[in-house]
């Protein structure tokens, strides 16, 4: 299984060119490294030296890089689609439609550079991500948890409300006689199960920090730094662990990231990559950060910890075995642990940039 290590500030920041010294820098310790970009432009390559496209291409020893083209991943995502339903579907219905045919619709390119990424997963030790855009990033590493939500919640509703139950005598016959699969125990259980699977196992690489972590990039620019601020508040909602902060051809010495550790690294000078490389942090210790969320059984607590935002900015509400925390532009839900399940929320405060919830 990959570590995959990604960059997060604001456009111009450097994100690039530090994904680039980090990726050469891990492949000189002996890690298996590719380079993943969703910057399709010659830029990547000519940083690089070399010509980078859809497939991963060796660049150094070690180091591979590849370019993101939606398109393509689209299509290759289809074919396996039709695969998929060739093996669930006695009389499939997509086989006369080609991914050369498809147009790209809002918020593919994050899910299929997300299963572009779970599909190298194992051929590396290393995946460095660089996106055009943070938030994008972000979008891409919440989607386990949020598709997850959704095949949770919406499953559950159907088979609750009046249509779910008047179907329901029909629906494992017609299953059976239309699909290849017995649907008796539970009309969703055979297409979601692999599904399911595939989601908690990215929940899980995302809240491990040994497994998915960003940095920050800022500058001594002040929007750049509360850009980067921000972009802290929002990783935790995703429960993504930030590692540090990286202060690009900048000293900067504010508080505004306590406790994270910052390192201040020069600015690259025509072809010397090595004095950029040897000025990163050391990526094996973001497992020192603070974690997003813990949760104590004993305490019957949950603590969030949620840098860049004050109380105003946050919303608690509960549904059940889940808490919705609303924070700035982000929405998470917490699917509780059996021994806080159906437990009322007694109280919560904002303390030292933490939100504790007790129950």
């Amino acid at each position: 299984m990959a570590f995959i290590l990604t960059f997060l500030g604001k456009g111009g920041t450097g994100r690039t060119t530090l994904a680039i010294a980090a990726a050469q820098r891990l492949a000189a310790q002996g890690k298996r490294v590719l380079l993943a970009s969703q910057d399709c432009s010659p830029a990547l390559g000519i940083a690089l030296g070399a010509e980078v496209g859809p497939d991963p291409t060796t660049i150094a020893h070690n180091l591979e890089a590849v370019q993101l083209h939606t398109a393509v991943l689209l299509e290759r995502a289809w074919e396996e689609l039709k695969k998929l339903e060739a093996q669930y579907v006695r009389t499939p219905f997509f086989r006369n439609v080609y991914g050369q045919e498809l147009g790209v619709l809002s918020g593919m390119d994050s899910a299929l550079a997300l299963n572009a990424i779970r599909q190298w997963d194992s051929r590396y030790d290393v995946i460095v991500y660089d996106s055009g855009s943070s938030p994008e990033t972000l979008r891409m590493l919440g989607m386990p948890e949020i598709v997850s939500w959704y095949i949770r919640r919406f499953r559950q509703v159907f088979i609750d409300s009046d249509l779910g139950k008047t179907l329901a005598p029909f629906i494992p016959p017609i299953a059976t006689a239309i699909l290849s699969v017995n649907f008796a125990a539970d009309n969703f259980a055979q297409p979601t199960a692999e599904m399911n699977s595939l989601l908690e196992k990215g929940k899980a690489a995302i809240a491990d920090p040994q497994r998915t972590v960003a940095y920050l990039v800022t500058t001594d620019d002040p929007l750049a730094v509360s850009t980067a601020q921000y972009l802290w508040g929002s990783a935790q909602q995703i429960g993504l662990t930030i590692g540090g902060v990286i202060a690009n051809q900048s000293r900067y010495a504010g508080d505004a990231f306590h406790p994270l550790s910052i390192t201040s690294v020069p600015r690259k000078i025509g072809e010397d990559w090595l004095t950029l490389m040897e000025a990163l942090p050391d990526f094996s210790q973001a497992v020192q950060a603070p974690r997003p969320i813990t949760i104590n059984v004993g305490d019957r607590t949950v603590t969030l910890f949620l840098p860049s935002f004050d109380k105003k900015q946050v919303k608690l509400t509960q549904y059940g075995p889940e808490i919705t925390i609303e924070a700035g532009d982000q929405r998470r839900n917490i699917f509780l642990p059996p021994e806080l399940s159906g437990l009322p929320v007694k109280g919560a405060k904002f303390q030292n940039s933490s939100l504790v919830i007790s129950f």
